[in-house]
């Protein structure tokens, strides 16, 4: 390989692991693991309690707030 193909190869590679890296909101401003997926769990449950009147506050339609209340808790 030529000293062109190695630095492609960094680069390239650096990308990828970038892309393959969990995705984790939250964690970076002092929440674990768990502690994410707890909060997820308890925000996803407590969407799907809010009446019309309460999504229309935060912006969110009965579709919108199903979608995303009935996710599993491990996915963001």
């Amino acid at each position: 390989m030529n000293g062109l193909s190695d630095v492609r190869l960094k680069v390239y590679s650096g990308e990828l692991q970038a892309q393959q890296a969990p995705d984790v909101s939250g964690v970076g401003c002092g929440m674990g693991r768990w502690a994410l997926m707890v909060h997820r769990w308890r925000s996803r449950r407590d969407l799907l309690t809010l009446d019309a009147e309460q999504l229309r506050d935060v912006g969110l339609t009965r579709e919108q707030a199903l979608h995303e209340g009935l996710k599993p808790f491990w996915r963001p």
